[in-house]
């Protein structure tokens, strides 16, 4: 039996790239993986297909089939997403490891539920700050809610921009409520057995702009591979739960 392997962070960290190089660089790591398909009621984006990168069905649809025993029902950033736990382990079979990108919280339900103990696991959190950088913010008394989403805000503009020249409302309001969140899905990151750092976000130069990857792009994936073989990393970090309050214990601190 394999493995249940684990890739989080907030919106427009990364991991798309990241597991885009994943399969170019290391395409033997990367053929060990089979994806763990999960239901999403938010339209594809462009480059996605349906039962490859997610089930796209309207929240309707979703809502019923989370009803349904050995299912985990839930939102994320505004939309209905449902996994079902049968098919970690399908993708299992043969020996092969189950990847799943999931949302911060909804690794917290399946581990609070017990799921997560029913497999070996490795969970890795990608995060847009490392751990020294939070605590420099927290010294000079920054909201860390607030820089977070400034820095988020940024990277899913313009990925955003990418696909569209015009943004409307919807478009606006989506990409404050992914940046908003980013803070708070920051803090389950502890719950992860790693935290890889990358400030190179979806949509920039180092991940696919020259011949080789530079930066943060190449760092998080040597890392990425090296923990995928069971090696330690020392760009991977491990948070404790205290390293970002809840908003109101840090606003009593500054």
């Amino acid at each position: 039996m394999g493995r249940l392997i684990l890739l989080s962070g907030p919106s427009c960290v990364g991991k798309g790239p990241l597991m885009t190089a994943l399969r170019q660089y290391e395409p033997d790591l990367a053929g060990r993986l089979r994806q763990v398909v999960i239901y999403n009621q938010r339209a594809p984006r462009p480059g996605e297909r349906d039962g490859v990168h997610y089930h796209f069905r309207p929240r309707a649809r979703i809502a019923e089939i989370g009803q349904q025993a050995e299912h985990l029902l839930f939102e994320a950033r505004g939309d209905l997403q449902c996994l079902a736990f049968a098919d970690i382990d399908r993708a299992m079979q043969e020996g092969h490891d189950a990847f799943l990108e999931a949302n911060p919280e909804m690794v917290a339900q399946l581990d609070e539920q017990g799921v997560l103990a029913r497999h070996e696991t490795l969970s890795v959190f990608l995060s847009p700050l490392n751990r020294a950088e939070i605590e420099q913010a927290r010294a000079a008394g920054l909201d860390l809610d607030r820089l977070v989403a400034d820095v988020q805000r940024r990277k899913l503009l313009k990925r955003t921009t990418r696909f569209k020249t015009r943004l409307g409302l919807p478009d606006l309001e989506d990409i404050e409520r992914r940046c908003t969140r980013a803070c708070r899905e920051m803090r389950l990151a502890w719950r992860f057995d790693w935290v890889i750092p990358c400030h190179d976000g979806e949509e920039h130069d180092n991940w696919d702009a020259f011949p080789l990857l530079l930066g943060d792009a190449a760092r998080a994936l040597n890392c990425y591979a090296t923990l995928l073989r069971s090696q330690t990393c020392a760009w991977a970090e491990r948070w404790p739960q205290e390293l970002i309050p809840a908003q109101g214990d840090a606003a009593l601190q500054r």
